[in-house]
């Protein structure tokens, strides 16, 4: 007779055809029953945390940033969340820092957002010459036209 829970070292068949039959309150172990490399739960928790993401990104894209600047605010925020739901071990010190990432661009308009992030950025490359003003094609109105 085997103790509860351990497995034995080798399958030997019955008379079936089947290898060793799970005993009573044994969970049972067939070539199905392997273990996954993410379970589940952490793969929604993923999932459920990009499309919290999503929704700042958005409003960082409508100020105008790059792609890359919002690309790497939702991979942080992303991570700081993935790591405080799996393991809330900085959950002291990454909970306000996510906080004001996640609301700060509800919370600023979209160009105040823009303009805060682009504040060291220069306007215009400094090699280029000013733009022409845009020159009037239109032709003037007929005075004696019907309208």
């Amino acid at each position: 007779m085997r103790a509860a829970g351990r497995r034995p070292c080798c399958r030997t068949a019955t008379s079936h055809g089947t290898a060793n039959p799970p005993q009573h309150g044994e969970p049972a172990t067939d070539a199905y029953d392997r273990r996954v490399i993410l379970p589940p739960w952490l793969l929604a928790v993923g999932l459920v945390l990009g499309v919290l993401v999503l929704l700042p990104a958005r409003r960082l894209q409508l100020a105008g940033l790059s792609a890359r600047a919002i690309g790497l605010y939702a991979v942080a925020l992303w991570l700081m969340g993935f790591v405080m739901a799996v393991r809330p071990v900085g959950a002291r010190f990454l909970i306000p820092i996510a906080l004001l990432a996640y609301i700060a661009p509800f919370v600023a308009a979209p160009e105040v957002v823009g303009r805060v992030l682009r504040r060291g950025q220069p306007r215009d490359p400094p090699g280029d010459p000013p733009q022409p003003p845009m020159k009037n094609v239109t032709p003037p109105d007929d005075p004696g036209a019907p309208r």
